[in-house]
């Protein structure tokens, strides 16, 4: 499959409610993933995720197909103090994260995820933090090998539990 040429950018709050269908899609259908009914609160939150660019230094990062259509999205934050997780992970110091990346399963294959977590290492650089936070579960095992293989390294330390599921923590240091 050829990798077509993906363009990230900030998204427009016109856009937040596409982005927000696409992100309740993608994790609905993580196998082994809470359904809406489990978690209602956290699907409204990714269905409303253009509400998270209020809270300070945070981003809500889209990729768009060569045609412009929304293929993936994830949230920064330059500041680990607004990332609103549980467990730890609020108090790192020095530090940048993000949560909720989703990739539209069409356009799975063609390293869109990596190129939104590249860019938000990049953006972690610029920022001149030591260290980039996420936090991923077992339902998405395409993200975490892909994390892994970038460089991300598993850290306990940050792990919680989101009701019944576990939530494991990785970070990057530079």
């Amino acid at each position: 499959m050829i990798k077509a040429t993906i363009t990230i950018r900030n998204a427009k709050p016109e856009e937040f409610e596409e982005i927000g269908k696409l992100m309740v899609h993608v994790y609905s259908q993580l196998d082994g993933f809470p359904k809406e009914t489990e978690q209602p609160d956290y699907y409204k939150m990714l269905a409303n995720i253009g509400e998270l660019t209020k809270k300070p230094e945070a981003e809500l990062l889209i990729a768009l197909s060569p045609k412009e259509k929304i293929v993936g999205g994830v949230v920064y934050f330059s500041d680990m103090q607004h990332y609103g997780s549980g467990g730890t992970a609020t108090k790192e110091k020095n530090a940048s994260g993000f949560r909720l990346l989703a990739v539209d399963p069409s356009a799975r294959g063609l390293g869109i995820g990596k190129q939104l977590t590249l860019e938000c290492i990049r953006k972690a650089k610029l920022k001149k933090n030591a260290q980039v936070v996420i936090h991923t579960t077992k339902a998405m095992q395409t993200a975490w090998k892909m994390y892994e293989k970038i460089g991300f390294k598993r850290s306990e330390d940050l792990d919680f539990m989101q009701g019944e599921l576990p939530v494991f923590g990785f970070r990057m240091t530079f």
